[in-house]
C-alpha cells in the first residue's frame, strides 16, 4: 500500500486540503486512490501510536488499521491528512526546532505500517508569520511558552526535514511554501494522488478564488479557455499576473497579533526562510514544489 501522509504544518492550508481532496474522492477512487474522511482515521491512528508506548504492535495491527481506514474502498494508495500529527500548535516549537516530536512520530508510524510505501507531504511557512499564527491558535498560551526557548531567527524547516530523513532516509518528502500555495494548489493535489502533470482535478483554483476578485477569476478562466495547452510553469505565471492585477486586498490580509520584535528581526527571519528553501531544494529525496 502507498500511504500519503500530509503533516500540515499548522496554519498553512487551514483545512482546505481535506476539502479539495473530498471533492475529488470518487474520481480518485476510480484510479485506485482512497481519500477517506479524517473521522475514519485520526483518532484511530492516534490511539494506535499511543499504544506503542506499551509495546510493539500486534502482527495483525497493520491490516486491522487499513481495513478500518479504507472500509469498502479498493485502493492501492491512500491519502491521510492531520496537521496535529506532530502535536498541537502550542507544541510546534522547542529549543530552536520545529516539531520536536517529529522523529519519534515518524518512526512509530512506520512501525504501524511496516513494508508499506509511505510518502510525507508538508507545507511550510515564513516563521515571521507562522509564530503569531500558531500563537493565535494556542488558546491563551503565552508567546514565550509557544516559542519554548526558540529564537525565531534560528528556526529552520530544513532541520526538521533532516531529522525526519535521519529516521526514514528512504521516505520521499514533498514540501512547499505556504506563500505559494494558491498558485501551486492543483499541483500539490496531483502529487498527493500520484497523477501526471496537467491531469484534470476538481478545485485546483480553490485557494486562488479566495484571494482574487470575481472579475479577475472570470477573466482568468476565460484566458485558460483561450489557451487550453499550457505547462504548469505557464499556468503559474498566468495566475501570478492575474493575481497581481485582480487580488482581493482584504482577503490577503491576515488578522494576526504580531510580536513586538524590531523590524530587523522580521527581515532576518524572512531572509533566513528564503535561504532555507535553497537548502531544502538541494536535499536528496526531497521535492520542493515551487512556482
Amino acid at each position: 500500500m502507498q500511504i500519503v501522509l500530509h503533516l500540515g504544518a499548522h496554519c498553512t492550508d487551514e483545512g482546505q486540503l481535506v476539502t479539495t481532496l473530498a471533492r475529488n474522492r470518487d474520481d480518485f477512487l476510480a484510479r485506485g486512490v482512497s481519500v477517506p474522511s479524517p473521522v475514519r482515521y485520526r483518532v484511530l491512528i492516534r490511539e494506535a501510536l499511543h499504544a506503542l508506548e506499551n509495546g510493539p504492535p500486534a502482527e495483525d495491527a497493520r491490516d486491522i488499521l487499513l481495513d478500518a481506514i479504507l472500509e469498502d474502498d479498493e485502493a492501492d494508495r491512500v491519502i491521510l491528512s492531520n496537521e496535529n500529527f506532530f502535536g498541537m500548535p502550542r507544541m510546534s516549537m522547542s529549543d530552536g526546532q520545529f516539531y520536536p516530536t517529529a522523529e519519534q512520530r515518524i518512526a512509530d508510524f512506520r512501525q504501524l505500517f511496516p513494508g508499506d510505501q509511505i510518502e510525507l507531504f508538508l507545507g511550510m511557512r515564513d516563521p515571521g508569520t507562522f509564530i503569531p499564527a500558531v500563537h493565535a491558535q494556542s488558546a491563551g498560551v503565552a508567546l514565550e511558552r509557544v516559542l519554548n526557548g526558540s529564537d525565531p531567527r534560528e528556526l529552520r524547516w530544513s532541520r526538521l526535514i533532516e531529522r525526519i530523513k535521519g529516521v526514514a532516509p528512504d521516505m520521499p518528502v514533498t514540501v512547499w511554501c505556504n506563500e505559494d500555495t494558491p498558485l501551486i494548489w492543483a499541483q500539490i493535489i496531483r502529487e498527493m494522488a500520484g497523477l501526471e502533470p496537467g491531469e484534470k482535478i476538481k478545485g485546483g483554483f480553490d485557494l486562488l478564488t479566495e484571494i482574487m476578485s470575481r472579475e479577475g477569476m472570470k477573466r482568468f478562466r476565460a484566458y485558460l479557455k483561450a489557451h487550453p495547452v499550457m505547462t504548469e510553469a505557464q499556468k503559474h505565471r498566468a495566475m501570478a499576473a492575474f493575481l497581481d492585477k485582480y487580488a482581493d486586498d482584504e482577503a490577503l490580509e491576515e488578522d494576526l497579533e504580531y510580536p513586538p520584535w524590531p523590524a530587523e528581526v522580521y527581515d532576518d527571519v524572512s531572509e533566513a526562510y528564503e535561504a532555507d528553501m535553497e537548502v531544502i531544494e538541494a536535499m536528496d529525496g526531497v521535492k520542493l514544489i515551487t512556482t
